[in-house]
């Protein structure tokens, strides 16, 4: 006899509806729509997720949410509405208040136009094949972190100088965070209330599909790179 697993997965893109830097950034128009419409359709094109919702704390965000098919069960607290609550305080909050359980959580950030539906997909397999905690994406440093500068007193000098004459090839590669989404197993994520952990696993990202959105060049550089992206240019 053979016995079917449904597991039940729920995507979370946290959208506030304030913004220092830009404006209304999370549903500012980003190439004919509004740039949090980018996530949750490739949230629906994955064709992982049971749930996709929006936590917000803004009517308007509520409204272009579930124009393009995100459910807003309910608003953010002021608790998890305000520029000091984490990423996980806004998770956490979602979880305890929904009225189901869920196997694994995806945190998708709303303003990642050129994320792609198969990334999702990939960090979700190594999620449940490797039996990890949390699954996100990284991209590798333009340049060695190892042969990084600081300056006192207006005097440039190495951070580590054992590297100044190291080749670039024999010095290790090195990442960060995508800042794109995090794959999660919930009930390792409710234990610990921790996104990172000792458990977690990574996908590499390439240069053209990853940009920070946090001014107005930042914007320009992600709509030339999704331009690129779909030959547009």
């Amino acid at each position: 006899m053979t016995f079917f697993v449904f597991m039940k997965n729920i995507c979370i893109i946290p959208a506030r509806g304030g913004s220092k830097r830009i404006p209304r950034k999370n549903i500012k128009d980003f190439l004919g729509k509004p740039i949090l419409a980018y996530a949750i359709e490739n949230a629906q094109n994955c064709g992982i997720f049971d749930e996709i919702i929006v936590s917000t704390d803004d009517l308007e965000i509520v409204e272009i949410a579930i124009k393009y098919g995100a459910k807003v069960p309910f608003l953010r607290t002021e608790k998890t509405a305000n520029d000091f609550s984490s990423t996980a305080d806004v998770l956490l909050e979602v979880l305890d208040n929904y009225d189901e359980s869920f196997d694994y959580v995806c945190c998708l950030y709303p303003c990642t136009p050129l994320l792609e539906a198969k990334n999702l997909m990939s960090a979700f397999d190594k999620l449940k094949l490797q039996k990890l905690d949390t699954v996100f994406p990284v991209i590798e440093f333009s340049v060695p972190i190892q042969r990084a500068m600081l300056i006192k007193n207006d005097i440039v000098y190495w951070k580590h100088p054992e590297n100044a004459l190291v080749r670039t090839q024999d010095l290790e590669k090195t990442y960060h965070d995508a800042g794109q989404f995090y794959f999660m197993n919930t009930k390792a994520f409710l234990d610990s209330k921790k996104i990172l952990t000792a458990n977690s696993g990574a996908i590499v990202l390439s240069e053209i599909d990853v940009q920070d959105v946090d001014n107005e060049i930042d914007w320009k550089m992600a709509e030339l790179k999704y331009k690129l992206k779909n030959e547009e240019i």
